[in-house]
């Protein structure tokens, strides 16, 4: 099993910078695909980021391409979603996932582990 504990969220100003990080216990995930997703009140969870098991391969939602990067660090066992020029949109909850080769993809349904989420407020 894998235990994935997000870190890192809180208030932050329109413009604002956030970086949250996910720490994963029970395993490596060495050779896990990693991703972030959010959920913002009232709508649907939401896919954002995703990053390959040797972190050579990234891939964004288009609603946060240029301001998050997805990073990992697989000796720490770790993630990270760095957040640039914040924007009251981006006001969710956020996850992360885990799936080990071959899954993973932009839906939540398809990520065997997942955290348990931590708020990220944007204020305006």
């Amino acid at each position: 099993q894998v235990q994935l504990v997000e870190s890192g969220g809180g208030l932050v100003q329109a413009g604002g910078s956030l970086r949250l990080s996910c720490a994963a216990s029970g395993r490596t995930l060495s050779y896990f695909r990693m991703a972030w997703f959010r959920q913002a009140p009232g709508k649907e969870r939401e896919f954002v980021a995703v990053i390959s098991w040797s972190g050579t391969n990234t891939y964004y939602a288009d609603s946060v391409k240029g301001r998050f990067t997805i990073s990992r660090d697989n000796a720490k066992n770790t993630v990270y979603l760095q957040m640039i020029t914040l924007k009251p949109e981006d006001t969710a909850v956020y996850y992360c996932a885990a799936v080990g080769p071959p899954g993973g993809g932009s839906r939540w349904n398809d990520w065997a582990y997942k955290g348990q989420g931590i708020q990220v407020t944007v204020s305006s």
